[in-house]
């Protein structure tokens, strides 16, 4: 009800003025000014005829007719709803645009944005989010998971399937998984990303021990390898808190509708291979994504193609490599043990501890975040996989030698160090340790001169000793100085009775009777 009757008894009757009747009356100064102004244009005066009531008092002044219902354009809701997910749109450019169109029959700002909120509030909880155009991906695996058989035993074991969910448009991706390991959720997560062509500014997964080395509600961690992908393709993950499904409720009615519309048409076919599973839910993806909203317009590939997709940002030139970390601590003899196979490193890291970046295909070594070694996988258990540069220096001489090297080493020295080298190769059982006698013949002879080695080695074997020692005392003694010594011929034994001679070894012949 106006006051305007209260404000015409309090400035005409009470003689109040303009202030103190608006602090009495609890209204503006300005709309008891203006009431009194419309009085006196309408002729009212102190006291009101009897017979006019309030609500005629009113009409008189205010010049109303009978009071009428507005008829107001009603907004396209859905329309704005959608609109608001693109980058820089807001609810006043929005009404804005709409008074526009519709000119005097347009709501006010105000109720623009009520009736707006009303009908947003009419949606399921996971759809009242407004997610921006290119921001978010939402990740997570269905719970229902697929048979699969092993066609020679008939054993059972099961698919998991992969989900993945633009924010903006709804669009959806999923795969079949041998399980949900670190490989699995990164090997997911990339599938995604190449299937909508591009990056988002967020990734939104859940919180699974094999991404997440501290699932804090606040300040979650990261493991090295998710940190790694996170890196590689320019995007942040930021995993759902702990027990908290509305952090990633897109996700969670994507993963409904993949239940609903794949894994449901898919409860009665039998499967030989996780590669089957996969090829069965891509075939049935398209039709997914171009199922119509039910309450908003167009479907979830045609909101793609009008809002996330120019506002992804371009996948790396490269795609990512998924790598395990863990860490080793290097052996005695500067060698690293991974699935039963050793690797070497530089041998100034022996006894401490390094980490390993572990793909199919490489092994790369860090120690205090430099990269000291990488190998190329090699999965013969027992073997070694061993780099020169990482030996010592005493090592690396004796592990280059060859038979081949050594020999032509002692041709160069001369003929009878050729002899003496290659008799001893001959003579010993494993060749390291015809190697390390060679590189002590090799020493003696940078002490000595090739001159003096080549009569050493003459008179060594002349006498029937290949052997470094005999080489080594020969040169100390300098009897390779002294002339060799003349071999004396056998003589051919006399004839003598005594000399019974080959046939008194052979066995008589007995007859027998």
């Amino acid at each position: 009800m106006r006051k305007i009757r209260d404000v015409l008894r309090y400035r005409y009757s009470a003689k109040l003025s303009l202030e103190a009747t608006a602090r009495a009356l609890k209204i503006s100064k300005g709309v008891v000014a203006k009431y009194i102004k419309l009085a006196t244009i309408a002729g009212i005066s102190w006291p009101i005829p009897e017979e006019l009531n309030d609500r005629d008092l009113e009409r008189l002044l205010l010049r109303q007719g009978p009071y009428k219902e507005p008829t107001y354009a009603e907004p396209d809701h859905a329309q704005t709803h959608q609109e608001l997910k693109k980058k820089g749109v807001t609810l006043l450019l929005l009404w804005e645009e709409y008074q526009q169109t519709v000119g005097v029959r347009a709501y006010q700002y105000t109720a623009f944005c009520i009736h707006y909120r009303a009908w947003a509030a009419t949606l399921k909880l996971s759809m009242r989010q407004v997610h921006r155009a290119g921001e978010k991906l939402f990740a997570d695996y269905a719970g229902p998971m697929v048979p699969v058989i092993d066609a020679s035993t008939g054993a059972i074991t099961w698919a998991s399937i992969f989900v993945a969910c633009l924010g903006a448009s709804s669009y959806t991706f999923a795969c079949a998984t041998p399980g949900q390991t670190q490989t699995d959720w990164l090997a997911g997560l990339s599938r995604a990303m190449r299937f909508n062509g591009g990056v988002t500014t967020m990734i939104v997964p859940d919180n699974p021990r094999s991404l997440i080395k501290n699932a804090d509600a606040y300040e979650p961690e990261l493991n090295r390898a998710t940190a790694e992908f996170a890196q590689h393709y320019g995007t942040i993950i930021l995993p759902a808190r702990p027990r908290k499904p509305q952090d990633k409720a897109k996700v969670e009615s994507g993963v409904q509708v993949v239940e609903r519309w794949i894994l449901a048409r898919l409860r009665h076919h039998r499967f030989f291979s996780i590669a089957e599973v996969d090829a069965a839910v891509a075939r049935l993806l398209p039709a997914l994504n171009e199922r119509a909203f039910k309450k908003l317009p167009g479907s979830r590939k045609e909101a793609f193609e009008q809002l996330d997709r120019a506002h992804l940002r371009a996948l790396p030139a490269t795609p990512y490599v998924i790598a395990d970390w863990k860490y080793a601590r290097v052996n005695i003899d500067y060698h690293i043990e991974l699935d039963k196979h050793y690797y070497s490193v530089p041998y100034n890291l022996v006894r401490t501890e390094v980490e390993l970046r572990i793909t199919r295909s490489m092994l790369e070594v860090f120690s205090n975040g430099v990269r000291v070694a990488s190998h190329a996988r090699n999965m013969h258990k027992g073997h070694y996989s061993t780099r020169p540069e990482h030996m010592p220096a005493a090592h690396q001489a004796h592990a280059g030698w060859t038979p081949a090297k050594l020999l032509a080493w002692a041709t160069k020295i001369g003929p009878h160090t050729a002899i003496l080298v290659e008799r001893l190769l001959l003579e010993k059982k494993h060749p390291e340790q015809a190697y390390r006698a060679g590189l002590g013949l090799m020493r003696v002879a940078r002490e000595n001169g090739s001159a003096r080695m080549e009569a050493a080695c003459a008179r060594a074997t002349g006498l029937g000793s290949h052997q470094y020692k005999s080489v080594a005392s020969i040169l100390k003694k300098g009897l390779d100085k002294q002339p060799l010594p003349v071999k004396q011929v056998a003589l051919p034994l006399p004839n003598h009775a005594n000399v019974r001679g080959p046939m008194y070894y052979q066995p008589l012949e007995i007859d027998q009777c």
